[in-house]
């Protein structure tokens, strides 16, 4: 996802341990303070704090900063351009910039002395594209499972409920079996732990309901994994990586040529919504978005307006 280079291959738990040995200089102790701020009084998860370690480590490394006022105009000017060198996508630049932003404001707030981080400009990055599935394509998929097994109802299951509503793969793995379906409502704790409602279609429900109502184990979690036996033993809650797996599964077995992974069947999900005149913000909430410019990177693709207009004015004199 990051590119190439040493810097990029050390594991998070090699990344922790250099933040330890980083904790004899004063940025060290307040890098660890900031991981542990993100955690805990701001709710990122954990993988955040990771991931944030690991750009503020490279930025420490790089720049060589023992204190907080060492990080000066010129020192990032100089590690952006060491960035900028390196085979990093735009956007991945910016997740670089974006923690170190992030880490000065904190500093700033504490008064401690450092740059200031409105000195920090974002990198301009190129318009997000949407990879999209075509909806016939989605419709043969979403039909593929045979549902004469407790897998083969599992996976219809998983693939209705992801198109009913738009979970992210981890959000889907967390579910409980013992949720309402008759509300045919699922409340689910996204990122930053913040709750929110989604809804089942009644093709969703019922796909759900025919698969619970014949599982006859005790796991908590509404989809599980199997063994490969005969007897097709509950190994327990599914993973996100199996559900990667049965999506790619079953659009290869639709004939679709594209790639297929879960968070396209998300896309698929906004983008159907919006054509069939759902509004953003109702859309942004659904998709459990904290900013609305994140949602309206499908517009381009469902504004119905424009394509009347186009249709309606389009080559009149021809």
């Amino acid at each position: 996802m990051y590119g190439g280079g040493w810097w990029e291959e050390r594991s998070v738990a090699q990344c922790d341990r250099m933040v330890v040995m980083e904790n004899q200089s004063p940025i060290g102790k307040y890098l660890n303070d900031y991981l542990s701020h993100l955690e805990v009084e701001k709710n990122r998860s954990i993988k955040t704090r990771e991931n944030y370690g690991r750009y503020l480590k490279v930025f420490i490394q790089d720049t060589r900063v023992k204190r907080p006022e060492e990080i000066t105009a010129e020192a990032v000017s100089n590690w952006r351009m060491k960035l900028a060198r390196r085979p990093y996508k735009k956007v991945t630049q910016s997740y670089y910039i974006i923690a170190l932003r992030n880490f000065l404001k904190y500093l700033i707030k504490r008064d401690v002395k450092t740059l200031s981080p409105d000195k920090v400009e974002l990198p301009k990055v190129p318009a997000r594209q949407i990879e999209t599935i075509r909806y016939q394509d989605l419709e043969r998929m979403l039909g593929t499972p045979k549902a004469v097994t407790i897998k083969g109802m599992r996976d219809r299951a998983i693939l209705e409920v992801l198109f009913s509503t738009g979970l992210r793969v981890a959000e889907l793995c967390a579910l409980n079996r013992y949720a309402n379906l008759e509300r045919g409502e699922i409340t689910v704790r996204g990122k930053g732990e913040k709750l929110r409602v989604v809804f089942l279609s009644d093709r969703a429900k019922g796909a759900l309901k025919e698969y619970l109502d014949k599982r006859g184990d005790a796991e908590e979690a509404m989809f599980v994994s199997y063994t490969k036996t005969k007897n097709q033993k509950v190994l327990g809650k599914i993973t996100p990586r199996a559900v990667q797996r049965l999506v790619d599964k079953y659009a290869r077995q639709a004939g679709i040529g594209q790639r297929v992974h879960p968070h396209l069947i998300r896309h698929a999900f906004a983008t159907d919504l919006l054509i069939n005149g759902a509004d953003l913000r109702s859309v942004q909430e659904m998709l459990g978005h904290a900013n609305i410019t994140t949602t309206q990177i499908y517009t381009h693709l469902t504004n119905k307006e424009l394509r009347e207009v186009h249709r309606a004015f389009h080559g009149r004199r021809r």
